[in-house]
């Protein structure tokens, strides 16, 4: 049965029902530490860690400006699959609303093809991140492959930036506990997500604010793919509303804090 990590504050039962069903519906019976930002800050905070909410190394953390979300009412966004040839004008928006975004990135056509955008995403306080070499399902290949999906897109981003990714997202969100030892093996937290466009099924953009804007809520992580046509232009719309709504967007390092990601840990918002 999955194992779930103490928590300062207690989960719903709707909560950590949900929470079980995910990892037995991912994995049968394997075991693994599962908790949600929120509760990972919580538990941090109560053993007296303080508060910076940078980004870490990983992810420029000299752009980064502090925050405190247990105090901020914070939401983490989150690009998944690039870079493309849309990162660039990502990029630009992002800076022009000095917001910082955790950019989980391929190797396979993108980031080996793309270096340049990889060290403007680190360049300006953005958070690199693993999303593998080439999206296979990590639950569905043999163990030594799926540490290699992990591995050469660390090496990658470490040949480019001189920083190593400390988070991963395992295609489809698709984890057990073999991924979770082969991520805590390699310094990698899993984080997953709370908010989806489904953005690779449309490239209207309204449709995908409107979806981002139903079903966000605070602590939360959003999930956008800067891959697809849609997507980069309704960024502009979600940012004016989340920011009308009171919401401060951060990377995910940020959502986190005082907590450091945890290799191996599965992040799963409620």
């Amino acid at each position: 049965m999955p194992k779930q990590k103490s928590t300062a504050r207690s989960l719903s039962t709707a909560g950590l029902l949900a929470a079980t069903s995910l990892v037995l519906a991912l994995s049968g019976c394997a075991t693994y530490d599962v908790t949600a930002p929120a509760d990972a800050r919580a538990d941090a905070a109560a053993e007296g860690k303080p508060t910076d909410g940078k980004a870490p190394e990983s992810g420029g953390a000299g752009g980064a400006a502090r925050v405190d979300c247990a105090k901020a009412k914070c939401v983490a966004l989150t690009f998944d699959a690039g870079p493309s040839e849309n990162t660039d004008r990502l990029l630009d928006i992002l800076k022009k609303e000095k917001v910082h975004a955790t950019f989980f990135m391929l190797g396979k056509n993108h980031v080996a093809k793309r270096p340049a955008e990889v060290k403007r995403i680190d360049a300006e306080g953005h958070e690199l991140a693993n999303h593998t070499w080439s999206h296979q399902i990590l639950t569905e290949i043999a163990p030594d492959e799926a540490k290699r999906e992990l591995s050469r897109l660390q090496d990658a981003v470490r040949k480019i930036t001189g920083k190593t990714p400390r988070l991963m997202r395992p295609p489809q969100g698709r984890t057990d506990g073999e991924v979770s030892k082969i991520s805590k093996d390699l310094g990698l937290a899993q984080v997953l997500w709370s908010v989806t466009a489904k953005d690779y099924q449309t490239n209207d953009s309204a449709l995908i604010t409107k979806r981002v804007l139903e079903q966000t809520e605070r602590d939360g992580v959003i999930l956008l793919h800067d891959i697809y046509k849609g997507t980069v232009p309704a960024v502009p719309g979600i940012l004016k509303e989340l920011k009308k709504r009171g919401y401060t967007v951060v990377t995910v390092s940020q959502l986190l804090s005082p907590a450091k990601p945890e290799p191996g840990m599965v992040y799963r918002p409620e």
